[in-house]
């Protein structure tokens, strides 16, 4: 489980340093200091709730990472989406692809021999 959070949290910050070039160049750096923190903070709470979350009890096949990177991808790049007044769609949509990417590395690589 260690190993899983660790993961998911390394791999959240990465993809948010993406979202870092992303929303530079979508909105421009200077004056969206705060704005483009908090963008890849988000990913890398993503990281830390998807490090956390277990198996899905009610689906257990092998796309488990799949449904539930992309709910919490949903879930909390939707609540930074609502609190930015809708502010950034394109980093809403990669939220879900990021929330999936992570949980599969995190999945992936923590496999115990």
């Amino acid at each position: 489980m260690k190993k899983r959070i660790i993961l998911a949290i390394l791999t959240g910050a990465l993809l948010g340093i993406f979202c870092i070039i992303g929303v530079s160049y979508r909105f421009g750096f200077s004056g969206n200091e705060l704005f483009i923190f908090a963008t890849w903070f988000n990913r890398v709470v993503m990281g830390i709730f998807i490090g956390l979350a277990g198996p899905l009890i009610f689906i257990k096949n092998r796309f488990n990472f799949l449904i539930r990177g992309a709910v919490f991808g949903f879930i909390i790049s939707f609540s930074f989406y609502i609190a930015t007044e809708f502010r950034d769609t394109i980093g809403f949509i990669a939220g879900i692809l990021y929330g999936v990417i992570i949980d599969y590395i995190a999945t992936k690589f923590n496999k115990v021999k």
